[in-house]
């Protein structure tokens, strides 16, 4: 009887429509998985004699120095804004953030742009100056380039988790490593960066997480990666056994990086030993340290974002009565709808979920949370290999079953919708879901626990108590999910419906043509929509913290 009491308390509509969720974002995986152990084709067995060692030897060369890069930046801007007041730092804190905005895959083709022969850098130098430099100088298309792009496009990963680790540390720490006499680098090095150790770890994680997920830089740069050899082995040899063995190759490899991830963190555990907790006091610089600092930030944000978008707006100016069109326009409103019905669909599935992990702890709650993170994790080129075969079984299945009874097949699903939005619901599920869970660790149990003492299902308290008190992170989700979901290109290029593209693939395919002028429009209606966003979730974030 304690047993089905049991099971009739976890039985529930969250439960329910959990297990489902669950259900549905580890089939891809589970295809992935399992394909690793079939048996290879020919195709393969060249892959892996040839090419695959190329693909792990440049995959593996572009995250390490990419982490390296972006660390280093990420770090000393998150230190100086945490613990100095300088000229210009009430701008760009915020805006530090905002190269986010800038998929790197823009960024490639437009600092291509700047720096190629008839770019203005050498034009400058030609036409005013009667300069002609040597090309190899100015030659981004190659690894060295793309970790560059990489880190000018990410360090805002590790800037902004690490920024926020540091502000809200006890000063006592600080000040008493001033005390024993500590110089900055100091303090900087023995005290801040042990103890935000495990903060460090997770920011370069994601930030190795992009880099692997990324298709566009390495295909416009000509670099042989994983997430290259996934669409020409599908698309250009028509051999999805052969892809869907690759996709698995660099699932292997996520694992690995999360697995390392897991050892870099440690044990190591810092709390405070006092309740009496006193955040940080910005230190404020004056002279030429104050300007030094200054000149550092606002560099970093230059070459990351204004550098590239005043590039763009001046392409736009050049193109836009070409460019600037009724087609222009469909572009923007299939990003547009793509990206919101996803997004809707995303924070739906995670206040589900959300909701049913804080009722029910336990093994299976964790378990639960564990699933619905995975998918971020698995690079875009993978879930698509994935879905393309999950489609092809529906379509197959779907015209055998009207077959048998006499009708002709109606629906393709691989030429519709669906399969492009339910892949982007398991690459960005767990955006979502850490924006709600957070939000719900913040207002705790306790009104939930009174309504449902008062008499109210679980279902009315939901709406009643729980949703209004999470509204903002439930926005935050949705706008985090939108962002990325707007730049997404790798899942968009491979599934997306005959005749229907995004600002992104359409910029992506101007670029790949050589035609980077008319790729500005859609690059700047990316960048300005995710930039309005991101100001958005950053005074939405402040709000909630103070």
């Amino acid at each position: 009887m304690g047993l089905r009491r049991l099971v009739k308390q976890q039985l529930n509509i969250w439960s329910v429509l959990s297990l489902i969720f669950i259900v549905i974002i580890l089939i891809p995986n589970f295809i992935i998985g399992v394909q690793l152990f079939t048996e290879p084709n020919e195709n393969w067995q060249h892959i892996k004699e040839y090419l695959l060692k190329d693909y792990i030897r440049n995959t593996l060369v572009i995250i390490f120095f990419t982490a390296i890069a972006a660390t280093a930046i990420g770090t000393s801007l998150a230190w100086l804004v945490a613990m100095y007041d300088f000229p210009l730092k009430n701008f760009l804190k915020w805006a530090l953030i905002l190269p986010l905005a800038i998929p790197p895959y823009i960024a490639a083709y437009t600092y291509h742009g700047i720096v190629n022969y008839t770019g203005v850098i050498q034009s400058t130098l030609r036409n005013s100056f009667g300069i002609t430099v040597d090309q190899s100088y100015f030659t981004i298309m190659n690894i060295q380039g793309a970790v560059f792009i990489f880190t000018v496009c990410l360090f805002p990963y590790v800037y902004t988790i690490t920024k926020s680790f540091f502000q809200n540390q006890s000063s006592s720490m600080i000040e008493n490593a001033r005390l024993l006499g500590g110089s900055p680098l100091t303090i900087f090095f023995r005290v801040a960066l042990p103890i935000s150790k495990a903060s460090l770890v997770g920011s370069v994680t994601l930030v190795i997480l992009e880099v692997l997920n990324d298709y566009g830089v390495v295909t416009y740069f000509g670099i042989q990666t994983f997430s290259t050899a996934i669409f020409r082995t599908w698309y250009g040899m028509k051999d999805l056994d052969s892809a869907l063995k690759l996709a698995g190759s660099l699932m292997l490899l996520v694992i690995i990086v999360l697995v390392l991830e897991k050892v870099l963190r440690g044990r190591q555990r810092y709390s405070y030993s006092t309740t009496k907790v006193r955040p940080i006091s910005p230190k404020k610089l004056t002279g030429i340290k104050a300007w030094l600092v200054c000149a550092y930030t606002f560099g970093i944000f230059s070459i990351a974002f204004i550098i590239p978008f005043l590039q763009l707006v001046s392409w736009a100016f050049m193109t836009y009565e070409k460019v600037l069109n009724s087609d222009f326009l469909t572009l923007a409103y299939n990003s547009i709808y793509v990206a919101a019905i996803a997004s809707i669909i995303i924070v739906i599935m995670a206040l589900v979920i959300s909701n049913f992990t804080r009722l029910n702890q336990g093994f299976i709650s964790k378990m639960v949370s564990r699933v619905t993170t995975l998918g971020y994790s698995i690079p875009g080129a993978a879930i698509a290999i994935a879905f393309i075969m999950i489609f092809l079984w529906l379509d197959t299945t779907n015209k055998n079953l009207l077959a048998s009874i006499g009708y002709e097949p109606t629906v393709i699903w691989r030429t519709t919708l669906a399969m492009l939005i339910s892949a982007y619901i398991i690459r960005f599920l767990a955006i979502g879901y850490n924006s709600i869970e957070t939000g719900f660790e913040k207002v705790g149990n306790s009104y939930t626990e009174a309504s449902r003492m008062l008499g109210m299902s679980t279902v009315a308290t939901f709406f009643k108590v729980d949703l209004p008190l999470i509204k903002g992170a439930v926005f935050s989700g949705f706008i985090l999910v939108f962002i990325d979901i707007l730049k997404e290109l790798p899942l968009t290029l491979f599934l997306q419906p005959f005749n229907f593209s995004t600002l992104a693939t359409q910029a992506f395919k101007y670029a790949n043509d050589e035609r980077v002028q008319e790729a500005s429009l859609a690059s700047l209606f990316i960048i300005l929509l995710s930039a309005i966003f991101i100001f958005f979730f950053h005074k939405l974030a402040d709000k909630e913290s103070s």
